[in-house]
């Protein structure tokens, strides 16, 4: 009963924080900058640091793309939540127990999830709905839409997961906002995939980890991408496969995960990478939370140049 009186003080904390006027709305001629999130895990509190310098330098986000934790991040800021709400959530909320699906309630949405993984992640999933209700930009306060544009959110979004039956990357651009960064998290084994028309989603990093062309497949003429990922490996070659290799095997051999992010790191304008070394994609001890969103500040902050650099390029046009 505590931690409900505390979650319900938490998101009416969030509520009364304000709003924002979307970038897009400045200037229908300037040039559109994206923000890549990228995945990683508990690491994505190191974005909410990134966050905070892109506030405070003042570059206008035209759109948002996530991946996995980058999803999350991403969605919940394209809804209207800024840095230091975000940094509230993912220092004052017990990840770990949230992810315990014993507390869930039962519903409709949760009829999508279903497949092989220790978890069901109902529970995160119904945190994200009550946080989105929270920032209801269509009705006020109340139940959030179960089914939207994401392109009619303040600032547009798309969320990236993988379908299981093609290999290839879901862009997922309408629907149950949850649910679908619910689907873009769905790391394999762990929890378990959404189902979607023939869908069948599992997390994003599968295949595309920092989806830059997603980005400019929505039209940003400018990339801010912020790259989780600390082992890099910038000489993957893919192997060659054979016919009756199973959709693993060819996975492993062909790792489309390497290609598309040696290709969409390149093409970003800015990718900032924090330095996380120590720190994994379970590391929710808030002492590890708070460390890497400063982490990701100071990141932001080295980076003061070239985001300066990009705000004027976008205003000046």
């Amino acid at each position: 009963m505590a931690k409900s009186i505390r979650l319900i003080l938490f998101v009416l904390m969030l509520t009364l924080a304000g709003t924002v006027v979307p970038a897009s709305g400045k200037s229908k001629n300037r040039l559109k900058v994206a923000l890549v999130l990228g995945g990683g895990g508990a690491k994505g509190a190191a974005e909410v640091g990134v966050l905070k310098e892109i506030e405070r330098i003042g570059v206008p986000i035209d759109y948002i793309v996530g991946t996995s934790i980058g999803s999350i991040v991403g969605g919940l800021y394209a809804a209207g939540y800024r840095a230091e709400e975000l940094d509230s959530l993912f220092t004052h909320q017990d990840w770990l127990d949230l992810f315990n699906d014993r507390k869930a309630k039962k519903g409709e949405k949760e009829k999508a999830i279903k497949g092989f993984g220790l978890m069901r992640g109902v529970g995160v999933m119904q945190f994200l709905d009550s946080l989105l209700t929270a920032k209801n930009h269509y009705q006020g306060l109340g139940a959030y839409p179960d089914s939207i544009d994401f392109d009619s959110l303040p600032i547009p979004f798309r969320a990236v997961a993988c379908d299981v039956n093609t290999g290839q990357s879901a862009v997922l651009a309408k629907g149950n906002l949850a649910l679908d960064m619910r689907a873009s998290m769905a790391i394999p084994g762990v929890f378990k995939p959404v189902r979607a028309d023939s869908m069948l989603m599992l997390d994003g990093g599968l295949v595309n980890n920092l989806p830059v062309d997603v980005a400019r497949a929505m039209g940003a003429d400018l990339v801010i991408a912020i790259d989780l990922t600390q082992n890099k490996h910038p000489d993957f070659v893919p192997k060659k496969i054979r016919k009756f290799m199973g959709k693993g095997l060819k996975w492993l051999r062909q790792r489309p995960d390497f290609v598309n992010y040696n290709r969409n790191r390149k093409d970003a304008d800015l990718c900032i990478n924090p330095k996380l070394k120590g720190y994994g994609v379970t590391s929710f001890k808030t002492a590890d939370i708070r460390a890497m969103i400063e982490l990701g500040h100071k990141a932001g902050k080295d980076h003061h140049g070239r985001l300066r650099v990009i705000k004027k390029k976008a205003l000046d046009k």
